[in-house]
């Protein structure tokens, strides 16, 4: 397994979107964020001999991180066709050998879901939904965590800072469990006309969620 530092380093190659959409709220996922979500998931067991689904993957990054973990299935579901053909050449960039399959849906559309999954395998879904930032756009990432719940038997998700309350009400509504959540920050560089700085930092949460097994430990976990 390699290290979370050398994983950042082979996901630092991974291209932005060539021309983000703002109703998307296409924001690149850094590869120090997606190094450290793979590299947790990993350490939970939650890659290896698995399916992977990255919803809203956007240009890959997710599921290019997780391609150097073992899975034995990787989708990554965008509704952009112009994002799929960057992440497919990130793909390439980052020279994993995995197969991949880059699926162009609605990644909350449940209907597809059934035929894209090939085995019985454990699925672990990761996402970076959109924040619902924009205005009435509130908890847009709903619908990507309602996906999650009804697929994966585990799920990793960023969301906006002050996330917490709807999270923790969300998740206990649809009967899973959080198990890990830590903040991360990171410096997202100007790309929509409506930014004013250069660059600017934002803050996140991460949480781990468990959908099929309730009988586990709690873990408020910052680091691995």
């Amino acid at each position: 397994m390699s290290s979370k530092a050398s994983l950042e380093t082979e996901l630092a190659v991974v291209s932005g979107f060539e021309s983000p959409q703002i109703k998307l709220e296409q924001y690149p996922t850094p590869p120090e964020i997606a190094a450290h979500v793979i590299h947790i998931a990993d350490l939970q067991d939650d890659i290896i001999d698995r399916t992977i689904i990255d919803l809203g993957t956007g240009t890959g990054m997710l599921a290019l991180g997780a391609a150097f973990r073992g899975p034995n299935q990787i989708i990554g579901i965008d509704i952009d066709r112009s994002a799929l053909q960057v992440a497919q050449t990130n793909q390439s960039r980052v020279g994993t050998t995995a197969s991949i399959e880059w699926i162009l849906a609605d990644a909350t559309q449940l209907s597809f879901y059934p035929q894209a999954i090939q085995n019985n395998d454990p699925v672990t879904v990761v996402m970076n939904p959109p924040f619902g930032a924009q205005h009435g756009q509130k908890h847009t990432d709903r619908a990507f965590l309602t996906t999650a719940a009804r697929i994966a038997d585990v799920s990793y998700s960023i969301h906006n800072s002050g996330s917490q309350s709807f999270i923790e009400s969300f998740v206990a509504d649809e009967g899973g469990i959080i198990t890990h959540a830590f903040e991360a920050s990171f410096t997202l560089n100007r790309q929509f006309e409506f930014h004013d700085a250069s660059s600017t930092n934002i803050d996140t949460e991460v949480y781990r969620i468990n959908w099929t097994d309730t009988d586990i430990t709690v873990s408020n976990s910052t680091e691995e």
